[in-house]
């Protein structure tokens, strides 16, 4: 159950043509979608699988626009879903039928760039590589690089709290930003954080940082920007056991070396992106790592040599390292490729996001095959190795709805299996309504009532976003005793290992 019937109640219904009407008198004339092919293309973000029509999408140019539609909407008790390039995968932008999708794709401009200062001040709709592309000259880049980088958004990376491959070293998106400019549900102008490495009084940035849209509308964002390092190695390991390189993921951190980043793939993932992107991957093996060193030169070649050490003690079967900035290009591209070199196994996957303790890695995989066998369904696994986010791809066929039920029954095994280990449902997709069941496991019923109450001081008649990350308590009722029980037995079960 992926739509929240709780919430269904509690919206009111929209008068199409009045809303019109009042959207209608904004000035200069505002673009308003409404018919069956304009609202198609927004009926869904990356995740494809669930699909709602918005009653209307508004296409803003301007501020004092955004302002004005959310003071309409406030007044007609109309919700609002605000959309970015469309790219996350929780359904965190997936539109209400009686809603308005507030659609942000136009403001795309990089205000300023100041390369002594190592910032950048952008609108939300500006491409996360763009902002790279635009520091580069001055020697500098933006840190976080989800796979989606080319397309997404850095609002929307602000929204979901967005991470990448390198998050391991240089942190989320919440660890990247300096400063915020939001729209409230009365069309308030909020500006949060600053360019001082602390500011008095509550966090609000870090709030808004991950909030999914339901506190109040981006609108300007800053950013930091770092010197690019000036050497960059990649080793790349390939194991025999999907055991041995779990294990050497630990024993690189716990060697005190923290790579800008160390993912890993299976076989199944492997196949997937050789024959898609031709990265040089070997094919006869249960997993690789890749691994990437960062900094000055003395320093980069050192931690290669330790981190070759741990990874022939730990059973890697070949340790290559790239020869030259082509062939470190091509390593990363299979690992960015991943995800829709997937997509040519199957009609269709669904990407999980949970993170695990790095320690239980071993056991996790182990415990997600005999799950996927169970279910009778294929899984590619991809990771963020070392800060233990996972990324399991499930293969099925949507055109068969028991197969789609299928994923979905496996998907949320998995996501309560990582909580069950000590980890959590999320490490940088967010919750959106892919996950609003698995925040019953999650969290307690007075956690829960804590977030709806920062929610309501925001945005008090639940306006923003609803239906999203936090689940209603009747929601939790309804999903919780069973499948409480259910993972106390598979925790029980892999106390074992």
């Amino acid at each position: 159950m992926l739509y929240d019937e709780h919430l269904d109640g509690a919206l009111p219904r929209t008068d199409l043509a009045e809303l019109v009407d009042a959207l209608s008198a904004i000035r200069p004339p505002l673009e308003l979608l409404s018919s069956r092919e304009e609202l198609t293309p927004y009926e869904c973000d990356g995740l494809s699988a669930y699909r709602s029509p918005p009653l209307l999408v508004a296409l803003p140019d301007d501020l004092e626009q955004i302002g004005e539609i959310l003071n309409i909407c406030r007044r007609l008790g109309v919700p609002v879903v605000t959309r970015g390039a469309g790219t996350g995968l929780s359904g965190g932008a997936m539109p209400l039928p009686q809603g308005l999708l507030l659609v942000l794709s136009r403001f795309k401009g990089i205000l300023e760039l100041d390369a002594e200062r190592c910032l950048a001040r952008v609108e939300p709709g500006v491409r996360n590589l763009a902002i790279s592309q635009a520091a580069a000259p001055h020697g500098l880049y933006y840190a976080p690089d989800p796979s989606s980088q080319i397309a997404c958004s850095i609002g929307g990376n602000m929204a979901e709290n967005a991470g990448g491959v390198h998050c391991l070293k240089y942190g989320l998106t919440v660890h990247n930003l300096l400063a915020a400019q939001v729209l409230t549900i009365e069309g308030e102008r909020l500006s949060l954080g600053g360019e001082a490495l602390d500011a008095p009084g509550f966090d609000l940035l870090a709030l808004f940082t991950g909030s999914e849209g339901m506190l109040g509308v981006i609108t300007e964002i800053t950013v930091k920007l770092l010197p690019k390092p000036p050497s960059a190695k990649v080793l790349l390991a390939s194991f025999d056991e999907l055991e041995d390189a779990g294990r050497a993921v630990a024993e690189i951190i716990s060697a005190g070396v923290i790579p800008a980043g160390l993912e890993m793939m299976d076989r199944l993932a492997i196949e997937a992106a050789e024959a898609f992107v031709h990265a040089g991957y070997p094919l006869d093996v249960s997993a690789i790592l890749i691994c990437e060193l960062d900094g000055v030169e003395a320093d980069v070649t050192e931690q290669c040599a330790r981190v070759r050490t741990v990874l022939e003690r730990t059973g890697s079967r070949e340790i290559r390292l790239a020869r030259d900035e082509a062939e470190r290009q091509r390593f990363w591209a299979g690992r960015k490729n991943a995800f829709p070199a997937v997509g040519r196994l199957a009609p269709d996957y669904y990407c999980m996001d949970g993170t695990i303790p790095r320690r239980r890695l071993a056991a996790v995989l182990e415990r997600i095959a005999s799950l996927a066998d169970e279910h009778q369904l294929r899984v590619a696994n991809v990771f963020h190795a070392g800060d233990g986010n996972l990324h399991p791809l499930i293969l099925f066929d949507a055109n068969q709805a028991e197969q789609l039920e299928r994923a979905e029954r496996l998907g949320a095994r998995i996501l309560e299996l990582c909580v069950e280990v000590g980890g959590s449902i999320t490490g940088e997709h967010g919750v959106g309504r892919e996950k609003i069941n698995q925040m019953c496991v999650q969290f307690r019923a007075p956690e829960l009532e804590h977030f709806r109450a920062v929610k309501a001081a925001f945005d008090p008649e639940g306006l923003l976003n609803p239906g999203k990350q936090v689940p209603t308590l009747a929601r939790c009722a309804e999903y919780g005793a069973m499948h409480v029980h259910a993972s106390n037995l598979a925790f029980a079960e892999l106390e074992r290992f």
